[in-house]
């Protein structure tokens, strides 16, 4: 089963308006689907063949001619010189659409890119499926169940046993990107380390806290989490910083790509387990917020997402920023509406320039008296495109010719 992606007409449409289309985003969130999908007579060459890899390292121009423009060229981290000889080709030929680029690694694509191709390429991100494109195809989930299968497409297009998908995408991907691009001599403590990250999604990171559970040292546990971050397995929510009159706390929190890792990190394998088990909240608070992190990179595009709380433990979940004024929002797993979930929301608008509130949660949708609204989270995308005019081109829109 094929699940259309929300980014394939944007794809298509940067790709006449530049030689070289960059797609970032975690392994296994469909890159390759993609765009082979949109661009069917481009050739293809995929990097993670041994084979492959070694023509590209060995000669380059010989891999060039195997694989003429337009092509595509699936995991181009694995030989970045070769964004070199792109330059001069695209230089050469003055055409748009010759080269689509996927990569699951940020920093290793990304330095290259900026060096090599500035000017010269869109840089896109496809995140894991949304609930919106899930329920497009026609599948929809409960919460229980969006938590314990998450948005990988092979769960939906084949479904297979949520168990089996991540515990195999775990040991295939994570551990494997991570000895590429870390030394980790611990994998044991290591693969505490991400487990301790599951159970503490939601709060505020406190490596020194941490480094004693892990047993290595705070230095070592932030570059774990910055490897973990550049192959899309966490991401990180910074706080939003204001002259409010208040010291904020600074430090971010973090959060999975695809909650369904988190649960099976959790050892979370079935859907009745979910309600019973007591980090629900925030494996609730990871779904809402990855799905407007996804929405931010398929959608309208806000300045930048933040969560707020102050000393004094006033804390708001999400805070989107849009010309300089905010869109703030809550996250509750209940199912009945109650004006109390919207208090902190209250305090935050009495205090910044806000433009809506709303409170996520798995009932219905309704008005909260005083303003701003209970939204179901199977609604976010909607409701987001409702704040910004809605629209198809976001964040990645705006970074398109950024590089």
């Amino acid at each position: 089963m094929l699940i259309p992606r929300k980014l394939a007409g944007y794809i298509a449409k940067v790709s006449k308006e530049m030689p070289v289309v960059t797609v970032y985003g975690p392994r296994q969130s469909g890159k390759t689907t993609l765009v082979r999908q949109v661009f069917k007579d481009y050739s293809y060459a995929n990097l993670e063949l041994p084979s492959v890899r070694e023509v590209a390292k060995r000669d380059p121009e010989l891999f060039f001619s195997q694989y003429p423009a337009p092509a595509i060229i699936d995991e181009a981290q694995q030989v970045p010189d070769l964004l070199s000889y792109i330059q001069v080709k695209v230089d050469e030929s003055g055409k748009n659409g010759q080269y689509i680029l996927t990569g699951s690694h940020q920093p290793i694509l990304r330095a290259k890119v900026s060096q090599s191709l500035a000017g010269r390429t869109a840089v896109l991100t496809l995140p894991p499926l949304s609930l919106s494109e899930l329920s497009a195809a026609g599948i929809h989930m409960t919460m229980e169940q969006a938590i314990v299968k998450g948005f990988l497409p092979r769960m939906h297009a084949q479904r297979i046993s949520a168990t089996n998908l991540y515990e195999s995408y775990y040991r295939t991907y994570v551990e494997r990107d991570v000895r590429q691009l870390v030394m980790v001599e611990n994998q044991g403590a290591f693969e505490t380390f991400v487990r301790l990250l599951a159970g503490r999604i939601g709060q505020i990171v406190n490596f020194e806290s941490m480094a004693g559970d892990v047993g290595v040292s705070a230095p070592t546990l932030k570059k774990w989490l910055s490897v973990l971050e550049a192959s899309y397995i966490i991401f990180r929510l910074q706080p939003y910083y204001s002259n409010f009159g208040k010291r904020l706390v600074k430090s971010p929190k973090v959060y999975f790509t695809d909650v369904g890792l988190a649960a099976h990190l959790l050892r979370i394998g079935r859907e009745d387990q979910v309600q019973r088990d007591p980090l629900v909240g925030g494996l609730f608070e990871n779904l809402v917020i990855s799905e407007a992190m996804k929405w931010k990179c398929n959608a309208c595009h806000f300045e930048g997402f933040y969560f707020f709380r102050d000393n004094n433990g006033m804390e708001v979940d999400l805070v989107m920023e849009q010309a300089r004024r905010l869109h703030l929002m809550e996250i509750k797993s209940s199912m009945t509406p109650d004006s109390s979930q919207a208090k902190n929301l209250r305090r935050l608008e009495s205090i910044a320039p806000t433009l809506s509130s709303a409170v996520v949660y798995r009932g219905e949708d309704f008005p909260i008296i005083g303003g701003g609204s209970f939204v179901n989270f199977q609604r976010i995308s909607e409701y987001l495109d409702s704040l910004c005019g809605s629209g198809e081109e976001g964040e990645n829109a705006t970074r398109s010719d950024t590089q």
